[in-house]
């Protein structure tokens, strides 16, 4: 196959949707000569903040000259994203060799009357195929949901696991407490191994500390009380943590400086199991860590942001950023977001700080919230909103309300942020233009 036919084929697999277990993962990987064995892994889990902790880790140890792999769900921009060494992107070639080499193994799954993998155990596969032929020393790898049977849970060999702040989602699949919720993230734990985590609600530290016991693992909790020195800004943030000092990084949101603060932790374990990372690699890499879609500036005067806040803890810290960077400033959202999320509770923390919404729904997704319902939901919390036939539409809108001082707020779902990135920078590019150009 070569790549268009390879993301058909990927494409055809989407259908089965998402199916928890480890059974067809590791059938799966029996017939590809399980390459995971030969690789070693961070393997992180958690509600909200994977990504940005894996962007820091990723960072910091290719600036320490480390071949490190990434594999992160879902991407904004480009399919391909979601697979990377050294921050570059799987190459189209080397997607469509290991797309054959997995298509052929299911052909023979499917011969012996086995079930057939999902499109995520599938990508999976895929990025330890890639991640074997580009040599990595080391993968960050990015649990797709929850953690003990999440299709990367098949790994045997982690060096350190990251289990990032846990909340209330995913109840219908995951448990409808945070002890169960708990339980399924920390599912990632393997014996003997050493475990970071942010700092959690007790019933989930609770959870987490009696898995590394039962486990001998040793564990390490962020300790808020030893985050000081802290400036706000959504360009650069700095803080102290511990022995660290005058931490300066470039990721915007009040909740960036806890994430980093959970890499300094993973620095100080990964040390201890014989990584080489110097202070200096360690500054340089979050300095220069770039994570796009969450928080992340993407145009000013007026300035326009772009955050995933697709859940109430995340929902709740876009709150609390907005509040602490964008005080008296008018605030019009362009919000997006999947039906089977808690979209109430995300709108009641959000909606009331508005001065005008735009509801969105994303191409070609059958979890997306209609963007006349998700209005009326809105509507219950802030009349001031209106749905959007698209999202340039709603870009268009929005931008032509907003004044140079304001601040614009593309929030909700990952999956529609590209689109209206670009569509952002179309609309600018065209008002830029001068008449009759």
């Amino acid at each position: 196959m070569d790549y268009l036919q390879s993301r058909e084929y990927l494409n055809g697999l989407s259908a089965k949707g998402s199916v928890l277990g480890l059974s067809r993962m590791r059938a799966l990987l029996e017939l590809l000569g399980n390459p995971q064995n030969e690789l070693k892994f961070i393997h992180i889990s958690g509600t909200n903040g994977k990504g940005s902790v894996l962007a820091y880790l990723s960072t910091i140890l290719t600036g320490a000259a480390y071949r490190t792999g990434r594999y992160i769900s879902p991407t904004l921009f480009s399919y391909r994203e979601r697979i990377q060494v050294d921050e570059k992107v799987i190459e189209k070639e080397s997607l469509a060799v290991h797309v054959t080499a997995i298509a052929e193994a299911i052909e023979k799954m499917q011969a012996k009357g086995e079930d057939i993998p999902t499109l995520f155990e599938a990508e999976t596969a895929m990025a330890f195929l890639f991640f074997k032929e580009k040599q990595c020393d080391i993968v960050v790898l990015e649990t797709g949901l929850g953690g003990a049977q999440d299709a990367t849970n098949v790994i045997n060999t982690p060096v350190l696991e990251i289990i990032t702040s846990i909340s209330m989602d995913h109840t219908a699949i995951l448990g409808d407490t945070l002890e169960k919720i708990a339980a399924e993230k920390a599912g990632i734990i393997k014996p003997d191994t050493i475990v970071v985590s942010a700092a959690q609600q007790p019933e989930a530290e609770k959870v987490i500390t009696k898995t590394c016991r039962e486990r001998n693992c040793t564990c390490q909790i962020v300790s808020l009380l030893d985050i000081r020195d802290i400036c706000c800004g959504y360009e650069r943030q700095s803080f102290s943590y511990r022995s660290w000092n005058n931490v300066v990084i470039s990721l915007a949101g009040s909740y960036q400086i806890q994430n980093a603060a959970l890499a300094l932790e993973a620095v100080t374990a990964l040390r201890k199991t014989g990584f080489s990372l110097s202070d200096r690699q360690v500054y340089d890499g979050l300095l220069n860590t770039r994570w796009r879609g969450r928080f992340t500036v993407i145009q000013k005067n007026p300035t326009v942001i772009m955050d995933g806040a697709h859940n109430p803890a995340a929902a709740k810290e876009l709150q609390s950023s907005l509040k602490l960077y964008f005080k008296g400033k008018k605030l019009y959202y362009i919000f997006g977001i999947f039906q089977d999320k808690d979209y109430q509770k995300v709108i009641e923390l959000t909606a009331p700080i508005a001065e005008h919404i735009i509801t969105i729904e994303t191409r070609d997704n059958p979890r997306a919230m209609a963007a006349k319902d998700l209005a009326e939901a809105v509507a219950a919390v802030n009349p001031s909103v209106e749905a959007a036939d698209s999202i340039q539409q709603a870009v268009s809108k929005t931008m032509a309300l907003a004044e140079q001082e304001d601040a614009v707020i593309i929030f909700g779902s990952l999956s529609f942020l590209g689109e209206a990135e670009k569509a952002v920078m179309d609309y600018s590019s065209h008002r830029s233009k001068p008449k009759g150009a």
